[in-house]
C-alpha cells in the first residue's frame, strides 16, 4: 500500500516551513486524518512540536547518519497506518553538503516519491518571485515541485498581486495557500532554535491557533490532492531487529522533564528492543534515581533550568554517589553538563551534579554545530566496537567544559567537529561515558544495544565481586 506523503520544503530557511508543516500536520488530525510527520535532518525540537501536531512521534530521517535502505524502511514502517505523511525538510531545498546534492531535501524527496509542497518567504517581492520559483523547478528537472505556499504574505492586494504573477510564469506549481504576517504564527525561539513544547505550558494551544491560521489560509483538500498524487512509494527492507542478551531485562533509568528531552524515540525502541526496561524520572522535582541498572540523561536545555536542578540536592548527591560506585551511565550534551561540577550561564554559576571534573560554562556563540566524525578510542569501554571505528554524530551547544581535570581519558578522538576541546569528546570516569556528540543508534552505529551490553556487562561484574 502506498501512502499519501508530500515534502515540505523552503527555499531556504527561516522561510517558515516548521509553523506550516505542524499547522498542516495539526489540522489535518484535527479533521480526523492520521497524520505521521517525519524531519529531515538531525533535530530534536522540531520533532516535539510534530509529534505535538500530529499526535504521534515523529520520526528523523538523516542521510548523514543512516544508509538509503534504512531510511526507506523507517518511512515505511512508520507511515504505513497513517492517511498521509508529512516530512518536513531542513535548511533550503536544495541545501546540503555534497556538492552534487546527494544529500539534500530534494534528494530525500525523490527517494521517498514524494512531491514537494515548496514554502517561499514572499516579503518584499513581487514579480521578483517569478524568477527564484521558476529557477526552483528547473533546476532539477527530476525533482517534482507540486504546489506553493506563499508565506508572510503582506496583506490582500500583495496576495492578488503574487499569485497573478506565479499563475503566469510558473502554472506547473499551483498556489495552495497564502498566509498573511500576523505574530500569532511565531513559535518562540532561543540559542538552539524552537523552544521545546516541555518548557511551553500553552504548547498545544499554540498548536490549535497555528492549525487555525492554516486552515483559514490553505486548501486543505488541494493538500491532500498533492500528497495522495505521489509515485509508488520504493519497495523497503524490513529493519533489523536487534536480538536481546539471554537473561533478565536492564532498568536504565532516563531523564525525561523540562530540562531534558533530546531523545529519538527510534533510539528509545532500540534499547527497549536489546533488552532494556526504560524508567523515565524528572531530575527537577524527584529526590532520588528510580531503582536502575543504567543511567541515561540526553541532551536539552539544563542552563534555562539551572536553579532547580541545583536546588534538588538530594538528587544531585545520590546521582553522584551512583556514578563514584560504578552504576553505568551515558550522558549526552546537555547530560554532560548537569554531571559537571557546576553550571554557569549569565554571570551566574551553581552547583551540578560533580561527578565530571569539569565546570561547564555557557558561551555567547555556538562553540560547536553540525556533524561530528569521531573514531573510538581503545579507552572506549563499551562492548562491541574496536580502537580506530568510525563513528559519525552531530552536535550543536553553546557550552564548553572547563579546568578539566588533566588525567581523564576519552572515548574518542574528534576529526570533524569540536566535541569537549576541539579533539576529544566522550569523558570518561568509572563507568560514565559524557559527551557533546548526539549519536543515532542505527545499522551504521549500533550505540543503544551496545549500551545495554555495557549495562549487563557490569551488573555481571558486580554481582560476581558481591559473590
Amino acid at each position: 500500500m502506498t501512502t499519501p506523503r508530500l515534502f515540505v520544503a523552503a527555499a531556504h530557511k527561516s522561510s517558515g516551513k516548521t509553523t506550516v508543516t505542524l499547522g498542516l500536520a495539526a489540522a489535518l488530525n484535527a479533521r480526523g486524518v492520521a497524520v505521521k510527520a517525519f524531519k529531515k535532518g538531525p533535530d530534536y525540537i522540531d520533532p516535539m512540536w510534530l509529534g505535538r501536531a500530529s499526535g504521534s512521534p515523529c520520526f528523523n530521517l538523516d542521510p548523514h547518519l543512516m544508509d538509503g535502505a534504512e531510511i526507506d524502511a523507517l518511512f515505511a514502517r512508520e507511515s504505513a497506518t497513517a492517511d498521509v505523511a508529512l516530512v518536513e525538510g531542513n535548511h533550503g531545498l536544495f541545501d546540503g553538503m555534497a556538492l552534487d546534492g546527494s544529500d539534500c531535501n530534494a534528494a530525500v524527496a525523490k527517494r521517498l516519491a514524494a512531491p514537494v509542497l515548496l514554502v517561499v518567504d514572499v516579503r518584499g517581492s513581487t514579480r521578483g518571485i517569478a524568477p527564484l520559483v521558476r529557477g526552483h523547478l528547473a533546476f532539477d528537472p527530476a525533482l517534482r515541485i507540486g504546489g506553493l505556499i506563499l508565506n508572510r504574505v503582506g496583506g490582500a492586494r500583495h496576495e492578488a498581486r503574487l499569485r497573478e504573477v506565479l499563475a503566469h510564469y510558473c502554472p506547473e506549481a499551483p498556489v495552495l495557500g497564502a498566509i498573511h504576517e500576523q505574530p500569532l504564527l511565531a513559535v518562540t525561539e532561543r540559542h538552539l532554535g524552537l523552544m521545546p513544547t516541555a518548557e511551553l505550558d500553552d504548547a498545544d494551544e499554540r498548536v490549535g491557533a497555528i492549525a487555525q491560521a492554516i486552515t483559514a489560509a490553505v486548501d486543505l483538500d488541494a493538500v491532500l490532492a498533492l500528497a495522495r498524487s505521489a509515485g509508488a512509494q520504493p519497495m523497503a527492507p524490513a529493519l533489523p531487529r536487534t536480538m536481546a542478551a539471554a537473561g533478565e531485562r536492564m532498568r536504565i533509568a532516563i531523564a525525561r522533564d523540562r530540562a531534558f528531552g533530546f531523545y529519538y524515540p527510534d533510539d528509545l525502541a532500540a534499547l527497549q528492543a536489546a533488552g532494556a526496561d526504560l524508567v523515565f524520572f524528572d531530575a527537577l522535582h524527584d529526590t532520588r534515581l528510580p531503582t536502575c541498572d543504567g543511567l541515561f540523561v540526553g541532551g536539552g536545555f539544563p542552563e534555562t533550568c539551572m536553579d532547580a536542578l541545583s536546588s534538588n540536592t538530594a538528587l544531585r548527591t545520590g546521582v553522584k554517589q551512583a556514578i563514584e560506585a560504578g552504576l553505568p551511565t551515558y550522558a549526552e550534551c546537555g547530560g554532560l553538563m548537569w554531571l559537571s561540577r557546576s553550571l554557569s550561564w549569565q554571570g551566574r554559576r551553581v552547583p551540578m551534579v560533580g561527578a565530571i571534573p569539569g565546570d561547564a560554562v555557557m558561551q555567547p556563540r555556538p562553540v560547536g554545530r553540525g556533524y561530528m566524525r569521531l573514531r573510538e578510542t581503545a579507552a572506549m569501554p563499551w562492548p562491541g566496537g574496536s580502537a580506530g571505528a568510525l563513528l559519525q554524530a552531530h552536535e550543536f551547544h553553546h557550552s564548553r567544559l572547563e579546568a578539566i581535570d588533566p588525567g581523564v581519558r576519552y572515548a574518542y578522538t574528534v576529526e570533524r567537529g569540536h566535541g569537549i576541546d576541539g579533539g576529544h569528546d566522550g569523558l570518561l570516569v568509572h563507568n560514565l561515558l559524557a559527551s557533546y556528540a548526539h549519536r543515532r543508534s542505527t545499522a551504521r552505529d549500533a550505540w543503544a544495544p551496545r549500551f545495554v551490553a555495557h549495562v549487563r556487562q557490569c551488573r555481571t561484574t558486580h554481582l560476581a565481586h558481591a559473590a
